[in-house]
């Protein structure tokens, strides 16, 4: 069980390292629109919805690794004092009744949402705009996905503590 949940932390971590680079993507984007509007008073909407695609899909895509390296947003109030074992039982429960199911009708509505926008191959509502709009929305599927896997890895560790400190 440790062992599968080890594989996801892994695919977790080199998708979010992968996906943390967009930042830097999206910055240096949102610079040079800033720099082609003020300096040569020229638009680019490719540009600007580039920047839009590079910060959707970072956030989409590292929030696996944002849960797997406890990166999120918690409320500590029960949990930072908490012994070990009540931690394990916060993170089994809270992703069981929580984090799942909240995936779950994601996935389940994302789907035909992603499915529509490849049916049609969508692109964006701009003339000049970036042709991919069914690209950027088969990552929210995915990142329903990649959340439940990474879930599913923290569920697996939370179980296997308690496994071991009731074994006592």
């Amino acid at each position: 069980m440790l062992r599968a949940a080890q594989h996801i932390d892994r695919l977790s971590t080199a998708i979010g390292r992968t996906a943390a680079w967009l930042v830097l993507a999206a910055v240096l984007l949102q610079f040079a629109v800033v720099v082609l509007r003020y300096a040569f008073g020229m638009g680019s909407i490719r540009l600007q919805e580039s920047v839009i695609y590079a910060h959707a899909l970072a956030f989409l895509l590292a929030a696996a690794w944002a849960l797997k390296t406890d990166a999120h947003v918690r409320v500590d109030v029960f949990y930072g004092r908490a012994p070990a074992r009540r931690r394990a039982l916060i993170d089994l429960l809270g992703t069981l009744f929580l984090l799942a199911p909240t995936m779950l009708l994601i996935l389940w509505t994302s789907i035909p949402y992603a499915a529509r926008a490849w049916a049609t191959m969508e692109g964006s509502q701009e003339t000049a705009g970036l042709p991919f709009v069914f690209l950027l929305k088969s990552a929210i599927p995915l990142f329903a996905v990649l959340m439940l896997l990474q879930g599913a890895a923290q569920a697996m560790r939370a179980a296997s503590a308690l496994g071991a400190q009731s074994g006592r």
